[in-house]
């Protein structure tokens, strides 16, 4: 079927004609501090990868996932060592209040006075394995994807909220733009299956009750989160990296982790005011609610 190549385990992707995720010319080296949640594998990696590579001397990466000195996490180990002194590799279960609270301690004493710039809340679960359709789903798993997809990420933004602060405070406007990703932001990564206006498209393909679910709250927690930090010049946008070829999104996807990546962030170095609150793919494109 034509539109089980487009959906797969949450995540779809929408080519455009004559478009190269790849190719669109950064606006400008994100900087600063840096936290990115489940970074152990598949985007999250990526994106450590493409920070430590394009971010200048003064930038510091955060790197968080469940085991960070477990088996799961010998790519982002070999990262950090190959990136001496630029990315601190940080224990954070996002299902787990007081793991969250401990790597915002832990955030807090190594940046000091300093705030943080940029938090992209990557991680995220899926239950159960996919096809997953309404007879295979259960109430946990419901619960636990919530719980991970969706409280984690607002309690990690709530928690850090005095250093996205800080960053806007001490930070410059962005060529006349109050909000932008060098100076305070947080990206939550969701997905083009969140939308309950896309739903009919590609129900049928990837039922995912929990996830989409999760994502689709998700949206909203961006979209409070936006009109609540606004007033602290702090922008919360929400992202879909595509369909990607990760252990999550299938090896079937239509593009590679590189490739996503480099199209994020190319996206998120040109964000600015009137992309806060948006649900938008990792071209720019806007995606309806």
């Amino acid at each position: 079927m034509e539109a089980q190549k487009k959906v797969h385990r949450g995540r779809v992707v929408r080519q455009l004609p004559g478009c190269d995720s790849g190719s669109a010319n950064m606006s400008g080296k994100l900087e600063g501090n840096i936290l990115v949640t489940g970074s152990n594998r598949g985007i999250g990696l990526e994106l450590v990868k493409q920070l430590a590579e394009t971010t200048g001397e003064g930038a510091h990466i955060f790197a968080s996932c469940r085991a960070p000195e477990g088996p799961g996490a010998e790519a982002l180990r070999n990262l950090s060592t190959q990136s001496p002194g630029k990315i601190t590799l940080i224990k954070l279960d996002t299902s787990d209040e007081d793991s969250i609270s401990a790597a915002v301690q832990t955030v807090k004493e190594q940046i000091g006075d300093g705030g943080l710039n940029l938090l992209i809340n990557n991680a995220a679960i899926t239950k159960p394995e996919t096809p997953a359709p309404l007879s295979a789903t259960e109430k946990k798993h419901m619960m636990e994807v919530y719980e991970t997809n969706v409280a984690g990420p607002f309690l990690i933004a709530k928690m850090l909220l005095p250093l996205l602060q800080r960053a806007a405070e001490i930070s410059p406007e962005d060529k006349g733009d109050k909000m932008s990703c060098r100076r305070s932001a947080i990206i939550n990564i969701s997905s083009i299956i969140s939308s309950i206006e896309k739903c009919p498209e590609n129900f049928n393909v990837a039922p995912l009750y929990a996830y989409r679910a999760s994502k689709a709250a998700l949206n909203m927690v961006t979209r409070c989160q936006s009109e609540d930090f606004k007033g602290h010049n702090i922008l919360v946008t929400g992202v879909h990296p595509g369909w990607v070829k990760t252990d999550m999104g299938g090896q079937g996807g239509a593009l590679t982790s590189t490739d996503s990546v480099r199209g994020i962030l190319s996206t998120l170095s040109s964000l600015s005011n009137k992309d806060s609150g948006m649900l938008l793919d990792w071209e720019g494109n806007k995606i309806p609610w």
